[in-house]
């Protein structure tokens, strides 16, 4: 029985495209594959998914270009398929935008639920409809403001500072608790909902990007500060829109 969502799967082999396929079809999902990065745009254009499932390594364009287009162009869920050695690619890629990572070779149980768990967080929209916020929600610190419905931070000058997913959902997670300190676990969860081991270190690459962007041109890093042994700390007074 077929649920109504539509998944995207890109990867160059072929063999395993048609495995994932028809595993996935199994399970009552619609499916569109594409073998480069080029068919992959023109499936995403013609008839946009709910989820794409992309591999990082790809001829030509990669899985890395094409998540990150996917995340500014559009809204569905990504899950990036890596080597099972590529931990830095793995961190890249959940950095760029990327909800979730598989590792190859992966068990199809493990896949349906990464699947199916995508979906539930990202909503899945059948009909690809942008979001319409009710009204603006803009949230102040330092010199900055944070657009939270339509992901735009704009500094006093009102020129925008472009954000990745990953990066917006780390800021909204300070904002939302400013002058608390936040383990690396309690922020893994909140921006790529997974739980985190000593070794995983995209948290700490992901606090690095923002800091450049808040505090660009090698200023002090004052906004987030790091605490030793403990996690991260947002310093800047916060003002909340009133309601």
């Amino acid at each position: 029985m077929i649920n109504g969502h539509h998944i995207l799967i890109v990867d160059d082999c072929e063999p395993l495209r048609d495995t994932l396929a028809a595993y996935l079809a199994d399970a009552g999902f619609r499916i569109s594959t594409a073998g480069d990065g080029s068919s992959a745009r023109e499936s995403i254009a013609h008839d946009p998914p709910d989820l794409v499932i992309v591999d990082l390594m790809l001829p030509g364009e990669d899985g890395f270009s094409i998540t990150r287009y996917l995340r500014e162009h559009h809204r569905c869920g990504v899950i990036v398929l890596t080597a099972s050695s590529d931990s830095i690619d793995r961190v890249i890629g959940l950095e760029i935008g990327a909800d979730d990572y598989i590792s190859k070779p992966h068990e199809a149980r493990e896949l349906l639920a990464r699947v199916r768990s995508v979906l539930r967080r990202t909503g899945g929209s059948l009909h690809h409809e942008p979001r319409q916020p009710a009204a603006t929600n803009t949230v102040r610190f330092a010199n900055w403001c944070l657009d939270l419905a339509n992901h735009r931070l704009t500094d006093e000058n009102q020129r925008a500072a472009e954000l990745t997913t990953g990066e917006f959902n780390l800021l909204a997670e300070f904002l939302a608790t400013p002058g608390r300190v936040l383990s690396r676990e309690q922020l893994l969860q909140a921006v790529h909902k997974r739980s985190w081991d000593y070794f995983d270190r995209s948290i700490d690459v992901l606090v690095m990007r923002l800091r450049q962007k808040l505090e660009p041109n090698g200023e002090t890093r004052t906004i987030i500060r790091t605490v030793r042994g403990a996690g991260y700390l947002f310093t800047a007074s916060v003002t909340h829109p009133a309601h």
